[in-house]
């Protein structure tokens, strides 16, 4: 089994979950189908910069994007953005691709978008590539004491 900072996060909780192992993927299609799901249940986390040394995780459907005048909304800032990808290890410890709120480093907060909040299964990074960790999306939500939000389109 593969030995990630997310693996050993979410088995630490006591929340019921999978870990998938299937190798790497280049889409997220290929992505959904190696792992069982469809690509609405495939759960994509977004570093978003609020401010300087100033970031959130933000999880959103694999069919979706941010829609970034409801993140900024709900953040309750003017401007909002990507993380830079040589920012991402240094936020999270994840490179891009494998970003997951659980083992992430620091204390981010972390937004769930309401679609992911209601999926039976949410589909997330395991911290590897080919790595991925099914669970409910409520559970997700309350393992990461996440907030429920509509951030995208």
């Amino acid at each position: 089994m593969a030995d990630t900072p997310a693996i050993a996060a979410i088995q630490a909780l006591d929340v019921a979950h999978e870990v998938l192992e299937y190798g790497r993927a280049e889409t997220i299609e290929q992505a959904a189908e190696l792992r069982g799901v469809d690509v609405a249940s495939v759960v994509k986390t977004l570093v978003v910069r609020r401010g300087d040394d100033d970031y959130i995780l933000v999880c959103v459907s694999g069919d979706r994007s941010i829609a970034w005048p409801k993140l900024r909304t709900q953040l309750g800032v003017s401007r909002a953005a990507m993380a830079d990808q040589d920012q991402l290890v240094a936020i999270t410890g994840y490179e891009r691709g494998m970003v997951t709120p659980f083992g992430a480093r620091g204390d981010w907060p972390v937004i769930v978008d309401d679609v992911v909040a209601g999926l039976e299964v949410a589909s997330i990074g395991g911290g590897a590539h080919g790595v991925a960790i099914n669970l409910a999306g409520a559970d997700l939500v309350t393992s990461t004491s996440a907030t429920i939000a509509d951030v995208t389109k």
